[in-house]
């Protein structure tokens, strides 16, 4: 717990050659479906880079996706496999949020082949990596991307 915030990470593979975390995504899947359905949390899931978790259905009780889209075909193609794969298993609710805007030029390229209507971006931001680098909380360290993050969360909730 932090800040009021309570943390849970799952379904990542501790080791190489350790085989399929087919039990792991199987009690992820039962936990997220209980609090999502039956306890009515909130809930947010930062899942790993790729698309597994829609694969196995885990987080199939959730209201929405969003995918954050960097600007290049390729996050875009994903972002597009995300939207695919969602609606596959029942979540029609898929929104984008750009990540490393580094120009206006950038962010009017998501907005134009974006697959998935966008809410918001976070600038290209030295102070991101910094925060990053040693631990510390980007809200106390990036006040710019904090305000940026604000901005996505009023148009997520706007929704």
């Amino acid at each position: 717990s932090h800040n009021g915030i309570r943390f849970l990470r799952l379904g990542t593979i501790e080791s190489g050659g350790s085989g399929c975390i087919c039990p792991e995504s199987a009690m992820l899947k039962a936990l997220v479906t209980h609090l999502l359905l039956y306890n009515q949390e909130m809930l947010v899931l930062d899942m790993e880079a790729g698309v597994e978790h829609l694969g196995r259905a885990t987080a199939q009780a959730v209201d929405a996706f969003l995918v954050v889209v960097e600007p290049g075909r390729r996050s875009l193609a994903t972002a597009a496999a995300v939207r695919t794969l969602a609606a596959d298993i029942g979540i029609v609710r898929v929104y984008g949020v750009g990540n490393k805007v580094s120009s206006d030029a950038e962010w009017d390229f998501l907005q134009k082949e974006s697959p998935v209507p966008l809410l918001g971006y976070l600038s290209t931001n030295p102070e991101l990596l910094e925060a990053d680098m040693y631990g510390r909380s980007v809200f106390a360290s990036a006040p710019r991307a904090a305000e940026e993050a604000r901005k996505i969360v009023d148009a997520l909730e706007a929704l």
